[in-house]
């Protein structure tokens, strides 16, 4: 039987307004996170993630209060990412109401922290969120893919197909792929980084970066997307979730 493959609009947050840009530049106002959620889970959501994008940059915590009021308006899962160095940050989002916790720049430099995440909460709370490019110039992996950090700022030199093997390892219950050459672009998902992931990581993997039109989302799961993840086609109201879900429906793809 195939799952049905999961569709999630993201919220990119800071100061606590939704903001979207093109690889993490030129952001512009899209709205407020809560009304935004209770929208997209009026559209058929099956999950909203939450990214606090300026937390990692800014070493500042999420902001809580903008997650609990989220989280009231909305009843599908909701994943919190931005900032998350610690159990007890983890602790502290899921008591505002999150349901799973996206962990990124901590665990690259602290792998561990997967593990005891893990272990206090089981492996479902995880969402690893692996943002990589593609190497260029010096940086070679064996891959061709490396990991970043801070918003793709920072280069790690870190493989990144076997980083997001390790993460699932160490505890990571899902792996968020962020194609960061892709991201706000609305050119279409890196299939291929995709495809090279998928080989070799067994738990669900999240497609996100680059969605622009119906037939991208369609091509993620075809790809092994188990879940596909946009941001601008939603805020900006190029695309609906139903419209995303019907056309994937079509395609002959289960979804929920």
């Amino acid at each position: 039987m195939s799952v049905a493959v999961r569709v999630i609009p993201c919220l990119d947050v800071a100061d606590g307004r939704v903001v979207k840009g093109v690889n993490f530049q030129g952001l512009r106002d899209a709205g407020d996170p809560v009304e935004l959620a209770r929208r997209y889970d009026e559209q058929g959501a099956d999950e909203v993630t939450f990214l606090d994008v300026s937390a990692s940059a800014e070493a500042r915590e999420t902001t809580m209060e903008v997650v609990s009021r989220t989280a009231e308006q909305i009843f599908v899962p909701l994943t919190v990412g931005g900032g998350v160095r610690s159990v007890a940050d983890v602790d502290r989002l899921l008591k505002a109401g999150a349901d799973k916790v996206g962990i990124n720049t901590a665990a690259i430099a602290r792998p561990e922290l997967l593990s005891e995440v893990a272990e206090r909460f089981g492996n479902q709370v995880i969402v690893l969120s692996v943002d990589a490019r593609r190497c260029t110039g010096e940086t070679r992996t064996p891959s061709g893919y490396e990991v970043t950090t801070h918003g793709g700022r920072r280069g790690t030199g870190i493989d990144a197909v076997e980083w997001a093997v390790r993460g699932a390892d160490l505890g990571a219950g899902e792996i968020l792929l962020n194609s960061m050459d892709a991201d706000g672009t609305t050119d279409g998902f890196d299939l291929t980084m995709l495809r090279d992931v998928r080989h070799q990581v067994r738990v669900p993997l999240i497609a996100s970066g680059g969605a622009g039109k119906v037939e991208d989302f369609t091509e993620a799961a075809r790809a092994g997307a188990d879940a596909v993840l946009a941001a601008s086609v939603f805020h900006f109201g190029t695309l609906t979730v139903a419209e995303v879900k019907a056309h994937m429906r079509a395609a002959g793809i289960a979804v929920r």
